[in-house]
């Protein structure tokens, strides 16, 4: 019963940084990624979609993204997304590919997007924190209907609060890694 609360607890605390990454990877670092754009929604034929399900995207240069749609039709709608998303980013339209070049970061927008993702990181330390007083929960209510020995409940709060450090560890490490990647002024 306790291994099904602490597995239950890891697999939602592995949930949160692993949706920590997947919006961290889109923040903008000076470097072309298609991780930028590949999430922003086009409308086509009356439906959203994600870009990455109706273009390729590439990077032929380091500070470029090439977009190729798979259907022709689509090139209009892709720009029409790009130049209504927070990218601030104006396509580049040859008929079959979108190019969209990423400009150098200002030591401004640097400092923003860092606060960005701090504050992205106390979110998802709240989320596994959430996760962790749930679980407590879950525990105090075996020990008080004696399912489990008030030993084995401090055992299992400890094996929590455990989880709880590692993963809130891993949520720092991913923070101060994209902080490092935006702040360097040699990537862009």
């Amino acid at each position: 019963m306790i291994k099904e609360v602490l597995h239950d607890a890891e697999q939602r605390m592995k949930g949160a940084v692993k949706a920590l990454d997947h919006d961290l990877a889109g923040y903008r670092t000076g470097r072309a990624s298609p991780q930028l754009v590949e999430r922003l929604m086009v409308e086509m034929y009356g439906v959203e979609m994600p870009l990455n399900q109706l273009a390729t995207i590439s990077v032929p240069e380091p500070s470029q993204l090439a977009i190729r749609p798979y259907d022709a039709n689509a090139i209009k709608a892709v720009e029409r997304a790009i130049l209504k998303s927070d990218l601030s980013m104006t396509p580049n339209n040859d008929g079959q590919v979108i190019r969209l070049n990423i400009p150098r970061l200002t030591e401004e927008r640097r400092r923003d997007l860092s606060r960005q993702v701090g504050t992205r990181v106390e979110d998802a330390k709240v989320a596994i924190r959430n996760v962790r007083r749930d679980c407590l929960g879950d525990l105090r209510e075996f020990k008080d209907e004696s399912i489990i020995s008030e030993d084995e409940f401090y055992r299992a709060q400890d094996d929590l609060q455990g989880l709880t450090d590692k993963y809130v560890g891993e949520v720092d490490a991913s923070g101060k890694q994209k902080t490092e990647e935006i702040m360097d002024i040699a990537s862009g």
